[in-house]
């Protein structure tokens, strides 16, 4: 009895856009001066989504408990949004384009084989963090969009992985994001009032007690 390998399953990431990739890539060999704040953003400018969150926390303090609910939701959105993401890398087992094309331009170190590409998690978290700010409020919201835009773009800027990951990274983030907190931004206002009446008080309201 014979056995397919694990390549023969995986999902053949280089036959559906790897020529695409190769030209994003190769635009950065040659944008030099773009190369160490793309890496610097790709690696940690997801950071810049829990700065948005907290100034969304904020405001929502001095707003409805439905405002609140909705930012409260955000977290749990996006946690959702990466426990689905990883589900489906374990299902398709894309290898890094890094394996596959290892002759084009990187800026960041191959990961381990078991690492996948598909889809990209940080793309799917961007996403999600965007998606819930935009339910939130508009402008924050739309800086956020950007931000996670900039983030799928630099994820195949520094060679982690294929414009198709990135893609459908960002539809599995937006659309867990958009059940999520629609779904809680509708069952959750009453427990945010029973809360606002105990001792997470200060945390939920800016209105004296």
């Amino acid at each position: 009895m014979t056995t397919s390998s694990p390549t023969t399953q995986a999902l053949d990431g280089a036959a559906i856009d790897g020529g695409l990739y190769t030209d994003v890539t190769d635009f950065a060999r040659h944008t030099h001066w773009l190369n160490e704040p793309a890496s610097v953003f790709s690696a940690f400018g997801i950071g810049l989504f829990a700065v948005y969150l907290l100034v969304a926390w904020w405001r929502a303090r001095g707003q409805g408990s439905t405002a609140m609910a909705a930012v409260l939701a955000t977290p749990v959105a996006v946690v959702l949004a990466y426990v689905v993401n990883s589900g489906i890398k374990d299902v398709f087992d894309e290898p890094r384009p890094c394996r596959a094309l290892p002759h084009d331009f990187l800026l960041e170190a191959c990961p381990a084989p078991d690492d996948y590409a598909f889809p990209s998690n940080h793309t799917t978290v961007a996403f999600a963090f965007a998606v819930a700010l935009l339910l939130i409020g508009r402008r924050l919201g739309t800086l956020a969009l950007v931000t996670a835009i900039a983030m799928g773009a630099s994820r195949v800027y520094v060679g982690a992985h294929y414009p198709h990951d990135v893609a459908v990274g960002a539809l599995v983030g937006s659309v867990v994001s958009l059940v999520t907190v629609l779904v809680l931004r509708r069952i959750a206002p009453p427990l945010v009032e029973r809360l606002r009446t105990s001792a997470l008080r200060p945390l939920l309201t800016s209105q004296p007690s």
